[in-house]
Order: structure tokens, then sequence, then C-alpha cells
């Protein structure tokens, strides 16, 4: 977790408890409506696929979600860094790895809890919940009781059995070495290998490496009795034995001298300074050891300024992060009917992650770094946030299985599957997460105007508490200060910034700056003061406008047309300075931006396309590549209408502009958003549906984001202020506390 990142108990029981307890629900993926769908779905309808598959087992991933399911299966004993807390306590834990399958290769996953210690009782239990899963995904599992429930599950089981936290940690251990071999130009036959922790974890990361072609005794391995060496005795199991080298070091110092790799999957300062000094050249480190790595890749660098250093850290280059292996393993093995994730999927995995690495890095990630990342010593292994990672893992994982005869249903059509992989998941997770990461880079100073809503008071410790940036809250301290008492975080008051009109001594230049903008609209000095004074919302334009901050958040009180007009009175935000409002909705992995939602109330020709333009520069700032469609209730022509009309010529302005990005229109929503509908219509010019529905007026683009925020299940964010020279983002008055952060974070990369 990064330093800039807190996480406070009661922030963490708040996000577990609502909207609703826990992180993981049901939903049926088929229509549960009419009498007939539940004739359909249960009796009498469900005989036929129950007979379908008494007579052939295989239909099961037909007619089922057998082939789209795992089971993560715990029984507490080895809580991540907590020891053994018991099946019951380790099921937030569970649900979040369930989570996790689901975002990042859209597999459906169901934590189990067993409560026994007793390998055979979590053996019995697994073994006779085959039927209902197409993988098993144990976890936090101590050893050595892991490696026997795992084994003896492989021989009885025909579905993947894989324990994450051997596995998992190895497969991208494997990625990262060989992107750091490739760059010091060493052999991994050839390397001096020195490992310490003699764990599930690193016993995995051996026998990988071995399988990879590193020399048995080149392969040191350290626990906290030193190095296991042919002979020992003291402290030995059958695991560690198998790894022990025939060498005459004792220490993990002694090891270390002349190494050429060092892998750490043991605790916080293991390895010294006078240790890496001691390496080969170009050492390769591998600091695992988490939350605080063996030896920090500053001290690293410090001694060695040619070490390739990885930790399992977010805020240092090179993280060693399980999320880049096993949701893409299982995506591979479930889409061939794995019988099995043997050594050569895991080895695939791995060259195609180190693969993906050395590639260019595609502008989503860059958008989410604030930098151009390249190959080399700082970038070994490819991001989460790398939107490639679903469709080019999971084919090498899934040619792999086919080729060493595991698959049960192997895969024709190989260019069809990577293409099925593009479209299953959903982009919106994506770009939101790409942008808090950029936020935290940016780190910008954002002003939270409304310091009397408790919901702001909330995003802007969420903000902080997130290592997004720094939170400016306009308000009183004694009232912010209750609010944060009574959320029982009263400790927060000190890591936001409280600022309002009696605090500040420069007030008469913000009157005075105000007076040289109104003085011609009918406002005089005292009114000048007045506003400057004692409304929020023009006090903190001011703030930004004077480059007290960066941008700012809010309308969460107030109408965001009144918001608007206030604003007016600090920045040219009117219908003829460019100002335009886009609203993004997010609904079923999709992302779909709405423009003008705020600002111009019946546009022209002209103004269409002025919206249109803005709407596109907020798309590529969201990492979407603009298609415009012009909406209306008529479609290309017909039928004939005034309105309808205005909307063709705005696509015509758009031509005459020569623009750079796809749009037409006039046309219907569902031929904008629904690729069948659109084939009537051959020669519309959208390769695909409209990512940007440019409306005819203002309340029209209101009625339709209200209907859907009410009725769709939508996410809104927005609406999203574009054309004026300062970041000014406007929430709404049902805003939640996620939606403010939200916003803030646009504002905090610039969107727009």
């Amino acid at each position: 977790m990064s330093p800039r990142t807190k996480v406070t108990p009661e922030e963490a029981l708040a996000y577990h408890l609502e909207p609703v307890p826990g992180k993981i629900e049901i939903s049926a993926s088929t229509p549960m409506v009419t009498q007939r769908d539940l004739s359909l779905a249960y009796s009498p309808g469900v005989a036929v696929p129950v007979q379908a598959i008494a007579d052939n087992p295989a239909t099961a991933y037909d007619y089922t979600t057998k082939g789209n399911l795992v089971a993560v299966i715990s029984n507490g004993s080895a809580i991540l860094g907590m020891g053994n807390l018991g099946a019951l306590a380790a099921k937030p834990v569970m649900e979040g790895k369930a989570v996790l399958f689901k975002r990042f290769a859209d597999v459906n996953a169901i934590d189990i809890e067993l409560d026994t210690e007793d390998a055979d009782e979590i053996i019995n239990a697994v073994r006779l919940m085959g039927p209902t899963f197409g993988g098993i995904n144990l976890e936090d599992i101590k050893a050595p009781e892991c490696f026997i429930i795992e084994q003896q599950l492989k021989e009885l089981m025909d579905i993947p059995v894989f324990h994450d936290d051997q596995h998992g940690t190895a497969v991208i251990c494997a990625a990262g070495l060989i992107n750091a071999l490739h760059i010091s130009g060493k052999k991994i036959a050839d390397c001096r290998i020195v490992l310490n922790g003699a764990g599930a974890a690193g016993i995995a990361c051996l026998e990988l490496l071995k399988a990879m072609g590193a020399a048995h005794d080149n392969c040191i391995m350290c626990d906290t009795k030193g190095v296991i060496y042919q002979g020992r005795t003291e402290g030995m199991n059958q695991w560690k034995s198998a790894h022990a080298a025939r060498t005459d070091t004792r220490t993990l110092a002694e090891a270390m001298v002349g190494a050429d790799v060092f892998l750490g999957v043991s605790a916080k300062g293991a390895v010294s300074a006078e240790m890496v000094a001691s390496m080969a050249d170009n050492p390769v480190i591998f600091a695992m050891a988490n939350p605080d790595p063996e030896i920090t890749p500053e001290e690293a660098h410090a001694v060695r300024a040619d070490a390739i250093v990885a930790t399992g850290r977010s805020d240092y280059p090179n993280q060693v992060n399980n999320v880049l292996g096993f949701p893409y393993l299982f995506r591979g093995a479930l889409d061939i009917h794995a019988t099995a994730i043997n050594d050569a999927m895991k080895i695939a995995c791995a060259e195609a992650l180190a693969a993906l690495a050395r590639e260019d890095v595609p502008d989503e990630v860059a958008m989410a770094y604030g930098t151009k990342l390249s190959f080399g010593p700082e970038y070994i292994i490819p991001t989460p946030f790398d939107p490639r990672l679903i469709h080019v893992v999971p084919p090498a994982v899934a040619r792999a299985g086919m080729e060493t005869g595991v698959a049960r249903r192997p895969i024709v059509d190989m260019d069809a599957y990577e293409h099925s992989l593009r479209a299953r998941m959903d982009p919106t997770a994506s770009i939101l997460q790409s942008l808090s990461v950029r936020a935290r880079r940016e780190q910008a100073r954002i002003i939270f105007a409304e310091g009397d809503d408790e919901r702001v008071v909330r995003a802007a410790v969420t903000f902080k508490r997130s290592g997004l940036g720094q939170p400016l809250v306009v308000g009183r301290p004694e009232q912010i200060a209750g609010f944060l008492t009574t959320l029982g975080m009263p400790e927060a008051i000190d890591e936001i910034e409280i600022v309002n009109a009696a605090m500040i001594d420069n007030l008469e230049t913000y009157t005075d700056f105000l007076y040289q903008r109104l003085h011609r609209k009918g406002f005089d000095q005292r009114d000048c003061h007045k506003l400057a004074s004692r409304d929020r919302h023009v006090f903190a334009a001011l703030l930004l406008a004077h480059d007290m901050a960066d941008g700012m958040v809010t309308g969460a009180t107030r109408k965001s047309a009144h918001v608007l007009n206030l604003i007016n009175h600090v920045f040219d935000a009117e219908p003829g300075d460019g100002a335009v409002g886009v609203t993004a909705l997010l609904a079923r992995g999709r992302m779909v931006l709405l423009a003008d939602t705020l600002v111009q109330e019946w546009p022209t020709e002209n103004d269409l396309a002025d919206i249109a333009m803005r709407a596109a520069d907020v798309a590529r700032s969201l990492g979407l590549e603009p298609r415009v469609a012009f909406c209306s209730f008529s479609n290309f022509g017909y039928p004939v209408s005034e309105r309808a009309v205005k909307m063709a010529r705005a696509s015509e302005v758009l031509a005459a502009r020569g623009v750079d990005f796809e749009f037409d229109g006039e046309m219907t929503v569902d031929v904008a958003l629904n690729s069948d509908v659109m084939k009537s219509f051959p020669f519309c010019r959208l390769t695909g549906p409209a990512n940007i529905l440019v409306m005819p007026a203002r309340h029209s683009a209101s009625i339709s984001v209200k209907l859907l925020q009410e009725m769709g299940h939508v996410t809104v964010i927005g609406p999203i202020l574009t054309g004026i020279d300062r970041q000014v983002k406007l929430c709404s008055t049902s805003s939640t506390v996620n939606d403010i952060v939200n916003m803030a974070i646009m504002a905090a990369c610039k969107v727009g």
C-alpha cells in the first residue's frame, strides 16, 4: 500500500457493510419475468438439460455455469499476514478474491470457507463439490497442509486445482525474472539464484524456475535457520529436502556472495546493503515480502545502481502482483474445459506476461501512470491496468493446455477466441482505476466547496486517505469537526485543509477581482464583497482563479444550473464561451457520454458541432476513441422534422471541419447504441456503437440522464464541465460520497 494511502478501521468496515453486507451477490443471467420464463428455468423445462447432462456429462459445460465457475476455498489457517484466525474470519478475503476473478477475467467465483484444519476433511469436502465447479482456487491454507491438499486433489479431481499462494506468486515472479535476465544478458541455466523463505510461495517459485531451466545446485533456498543444504536435518521436511543443494554456504549472507538473483518471500529487512553489494554484476532482486520488502529499492540502489529491483508493493516499480496471473490462468483453463493447470500452462502465462511488458505500452496505461512506460529496469512486469492482459494471457494458457493434452474442448478458432475476450471485459472499471492511479501521481490540490454537507466532508477525507491528492474543504472548522466526530474519525480533521473567507488575508483582492468582472452587470463593491465572503461556490471559484488549488468540486447541495450561474461570476462558462456539460453514464460494462447536459439550452447546428468536439476531447481524456451520434427521433432524414434536420446539419458542419473522429446522424438512440439495429443502415459511418450521444437540447439530455439514473441502475458521473480554462466539476444533489470522489478524481486528472 502506498504511504500516501490510508485506510481506517471505520472505512474498511463501512466498505464491507454498505450498500449491503459483503462484496458479492448473485444475479440471474436469463429472463425471470413471466410464468413461461419460470417454467423454462425450473419445472418442467429444466428436466430437458438434466437428461442431456445425464446422457453426456460434458454438456454440463453447455447448459450450466460450471464452465465459468470457480470455488475459492480456505480454512483460514494462514490469512494474509495475520495467521490462523479461522474459517469464518477468512470470508472477507475469499469474497475479495472472488471479486478479483470477476473484475479482471469475468470468471464467476464463489467463496467457500471450511471449518476444519484436518487435511483429509478438506480434501474430501472439495472432492465432493467437484461437479459444481470448473476449477478450484485454494487460498490461505498453511503449510505443509496446503501441499498435501493440493497434490491429492489434483490426483482425485478432473478439474484444475490451483493454490494461488504458491503458484500465483511463482508465475509473476517467473515473468519478471524472464525480463530481468533479458535486460542483464544472462541465461537462467547459468544463474545462481538465492531464495529466502521456504514456505509455500518460495518452494513454488523454485519449482517453476527449475522447470524453466534453472540448475538445481545453482538454486540456494534459505529459511530462518539458514541455507537448506544436502545433509541438513534441523527444521526439514520433504518439501524443503527436495530443494536441498550441494553447497558449502550456511547463511543467507554467504549464499548471496556472487549471486545473480535474489528472491525474497520472507520478512522485512532480511537483506542488508552489504549482501546486495556482494552480489554479481547486474543483480536481480525480487524483495516480495509484504507489506514491507526484505530491502527497499532505494536501499538496494544506494549500493548497486546496476540492480533490477521488484517488490510486492504498488508504490514501487515492478510490482509482483498475483492479480496478473490467477484470473487469466483460470480464464484460459476454463475456456478449454481443462482437467488441470500444469507447469506448461504456468510457464506460458509467465512468458506471455513477459512478452507483453516488452511491447509498446498502450495509451490507457500511460494515462493511468501519467507517463509513457517503456520496457527497461523499472518496467519488467505489466501493470494490472493493461487492457491487453485479458486477450493476451488466456490464449497463451489455452494453447499450452491444448498442446499438453489437458483440454477437453480445444479452441478451434483462436482469433475468434481472442476477439471474444476483448469484448467480455468491463472497460469502465479499467478507465476509473486508471484515473485513480493517475490522480495519485498528480497529487493535485482539489477544493471541496460544500463543507457544510457531511457527504462532501467524507468525500474529502476519502480523497486524502486514498492517496489521491490534497483536499481543501470550504467550511467552518467546528462544523466539519462535528461531522468527523459523529462519523467516528475525529483525527481526520488534521488530514484535510479547511478554509473559509474569515481565515484568509487577501479577501479584498478576491473582492476587487470579482468587481472588475461584474461592475457592468449591476454589481457594486458591496455586492461583490458579499458574494466573495458568504457564498461558498463563488469563494471556492475565487480560490481556484487565484491558483490556490488545481481544481474544485461543487454542486452536491444546490442545483447545477444555479451553481453554474454562480461560477460564471468568476469564470467564463456561458454558452457563447465554449463551455459544455458532458455526463458520463456507466452501465453493464459500458460508458456512454451525453452532451450537452448543462450549458446549451437550445443549440444550433454549429453549437452542436462544438459540443461534439468538446465531448470527443473528454472521451479521449477518459481513454475512449470517440464515436459521436447526433441523436433524434428521426433516422437519416425520416421522418422529416425541423428539429431533426438541425441534427443532420450538425453532422455536415463536423464534416466540413475535418475532425479526426467518427460521427454520424441524425439517428435514434437504438441505432446509435445497438450494432444489430445499426446494420439496417449499412451506409452509417460509425464502425461500432456510439460512445458519445449529442442531444438536440439541454432538456432532452437532462431527461435522458435522470430517466436512466432512476430506472436503469446506471452510475452517473457529471456533468463534466469542459471548455473553460480551469478544472471545475459539478456533482448532482443526489451524489453519493463515491460520486463526489469520482468528480474530484476527474478534476485532478484534468478530464475535459
